[in-house]
């Protein structure tokens, strides 16, 4: 999340901005419902502890000095919340099962398979100790958190979260291997559970880990084991369940009684139609820190990167280049006359390519019918959060303008994914003044390039990734959704309808005007044009699984 924006959103809604207010609500209450769910397990009291912890934020937003620690404070504020509850259950309630195991959501909702179906499911073996730090460390493996959050929500020091959280992470492990175990056919093993209620608990793990330790049936691993940490962080958020919002703000009232309850309660109806819509459930890849490194996970069926490209120009670009001629296409396996034909539509992808020289104007932008682009998100679509999501239809030009942000959170991007789309889609130019790789002069803010820099991380593009730069133009002749896949490294998009004479105005801005380097043409007026990565003719349910190698 751009930490400047909520910076500015935190400020407005303390003073008493009603749409900042639900801007904050909607856009923080996703965690706070995943960190509770998970620390709870889904029991029936999650709706009523996000509502207190969202409720005493807000009535709690004037005390909060610093906008920059917000997420911070309010991650202890549902810690605080969780313990509270914990402290407040009587006796008979101890046993009581979840009233929606969060574990089989996690499954169902975000279709886990695997090992990290494994992993969501061993976290029922915890103890409620343990699973509230893991609701924790979850979200920091995924970059949602920090360890200095996730120490400060739990009231110590970094040193002693470190010790506590390699600890759970030891018993998670151990639970992993009983969830394998109970899903194989040991004949020792069902011996063993002959006599078990089938309910996780601490004292059926000690039991079930000592037979592990002593059958090589169980023990003996038939895969390699992914460890727990790259697996969780590509299982972050589980969206929100429909209607949940409804029901914690107005008690589960009938519609009619709604549009008072909500009034009366403070709760905007913008507010509750925002929050009862699905968050999108992220799968896909993210980067964590380890040792230092940044490391790259994908979700297991995900298809291999592809070796880094050497840099070359985008094959069909019209643009004039100091560097590199494009590679050629490889030959068709057909008969000599194929070779003859213009390349059928979606057969050139965008691919690596290299920067321009600076004073290298681009070629002429090739003419295209335009009849106008409609955007669901109207004239300007600011899509700043993961799921965020816009659908163009028509037939012209689309500005996507980039908002990298390692300031706020280095580390990998996942891209943009185009989805649904009906006709064709071109990637037509390149301009904003500049590529986000290109140094910028003053370096503020610890920035090198757009990308980042030493002081504050840099946002890292998969391998293969075609470098984006500050504006991307697109022609589109039908209908697509573009998707923000925001994990690991913070970034936004905003995402404008435009037509040929502002993007030919765009790129011809060069250095005698103060830009870095003039745009680039793409187009080649053809259906040889580049079609952009990540597209694809499908609507998948979670669009971040999108390949690189768009076929369309």
């Amino acid at each position: 999340m751009d930490g400047q924006h909520w910076r500015a959103v935190i400020t407005a809604a303390q003073a008493g901005d009603r749409r900042a207010l639900d801007e904050l609500v909607e856009g923080w209450l996703p965690l706070v419902y995943n960190i509770v769910g998970r620390a709870l397990n889904g029991h029936a009291d999650v709706d009523d502890v996000v509502q207190e912890t969202m409720l005493r934020a807000v009535g709690n937003l004037g005390s909060l000095r610093d906008p920059d620690s917000f997420r911070s404070w309010l991650v202890a504020i549902a810690m605080r919340q969780i313990r509270d509850r914990a402290r407040r259950r009587t006796p008979d309630r101890l046993e009581e099962a979840p009233a929606s195991d969060f574990a089989e959501l996690t499954v169902l909702r975000l279709q886990l398979e695997g090992q990290r179906r494994e992993v969501a499911e061993a976290v029922r073996w915890l103890d409620d100790e343990d699973r509230h730090l893991l609701s924790l460390w979850w979200l920091e493996v995924a970059g949602e958190l920090t360890r200095r959050e996730l120490a400060a929500a739990v009231g110590i020091t970094r040193q002693h979260a470190a010790v506590r959280v390699q600890r759970m992470k030891e018993r998670l492990e151990t639970s992993r291997g009983i969830v394998r175990a109970l899903d194989g056919a040991c004949p020792g093993l069902r011996e063993v559970t002959g006599r078990w209620n089938g309910r996780p608990d601490s004292v059926w793990r000690k039991r079930l880990a000592r037979h592990l330790r002593g059958c090589g049936y169980c023990g003996g691993t038939r895969e390699t084991v992914v460890p727990a940490e790259r697996l969780l962080a590509g299982i972050a958020l589980v969206p929100l369940p429909v209607g949940f919002t409804l029901s914690l703000a107005l008690g589960g009232k009938t519609a009619a009684a709604a549009a008072s309850a909500a009034a009366s309660a403070g709760w905007s109806a913008k507010l509750l139609g925002a929050l009862t819509k699905p968050a999108v459930a992220m799968t896909a890849g993210a980067t964590i820190v380890a040792g230092g490194a940044y490391v790259v996970t994908q979700p297991p069926d995900a298809p291999p990167p592809r070796a880094a490209v050497t840099p070359t120009a985008t094959a069909g670009s019209a643009a004039p280049r100091t560097s590199a001629p494009p590679a050629p296409a490889p030959a068709p396996k057909s008969s000599p006359s194929a070779t003859k034909k213009t390349d059928p539509y979606g057969t050139v992808v965008d691919a690596v390519d290299r920067a321009p020289d600076p004073n290298a104007r681009p070629a002429a932008l090739p003419r295209r019918p335009e009849s106008g682009i409609t955007s669901t998100g109207g004239p300007k679509a600011v899509m700043q959060h993961r799921g965020d999501h816009v659908t163009l239809t028509g037939r012209g030009y689309v500005l996507v303008r980039w908002q990298i942000s390692p300031g706020s959170r280095p580390g990998a991007l996942v891209m943009p994914s185009w989805t649904g789309l009906k006709g064709r889609l071109f990637h037509v130019a390149s301009g904003g003044s500049r590529r986000m790789d290109d140094p910028l002069p003053g370096a503020p803010n610890g920035y090198a390039t757009g990308m980042g820099g030493p002081d504050i991380g840099y946002a890292v593009l998969p391998p293969g990734t075609q470098q984006m730069w500050q504006n991307e133009y697109f022609y589109l002749d039908g209908t697509v959704t573009l998707t923000q896949n925001e994990r690991g490294c913070d970034y936004g998009l905003i995402v404008f309808p435009t037509d040929r004479d502002a993007v030919v105005e765009d790129i011809g801005q060069g250095p005698p005007q103060g830009a870095i380097r003039y745009g680039l043409v793409r187009d080649t007026g053809t259906d040889s044009a580049p079609v952009p990565q990540y597209v694809t003719r499908a609507t998948p349910a979670d669009p971040a699984t999108v390949p690189q190698r768009s076929r369309v």
